[in-house]
């Protein structure tokens, strides 16, 4: 039971400063993540890819920066699409802490 969670966070950063500030904290993520995990990330133009692998699982998702707010779009698979309201409230919480 696949899911994909989708959520805008709105900032006032600009495109460049989000990108920035994004990048300069994505390495902390795998800290967040309890036991331990990886992520893996890489840019496409404005578009951060990313994976975080944990337990056994891969959760592949991507923050698509623009001047006003990052659209995420995080696809949690099989039993981990149970969790969605959970990783949603996360999200919602740490997302903009992630731009301040």
């Amino acid at each position: 039971m696949s899911q994909t969670i989708t959520l805008d966070i709105p900032h006032q950063l600009g495109r460049a400063g989000a990108r920035a500030r994004i990048e300069s904290k994505i390495g902390r993520l795998a800290d967040k993540i309890p036991g331990g995990g990886t992520v893996e990330h890489r840019w496409e133009g404005d578009s951060l890819h990313f994976t975080v692998t944990a337990m056994g699982q891969q959760v592949a998702s991507r923050l698509d920066v623009a001047e006003s707010i990052v659209h995420a779009e995080v696809a949690l698979p099989g039993m981990l699409g149970l969790f969605a309201g959970k990783v949603r409230e996360m999200l919602e919480k740490e997302g903009p802490r992630l731009l301040g």
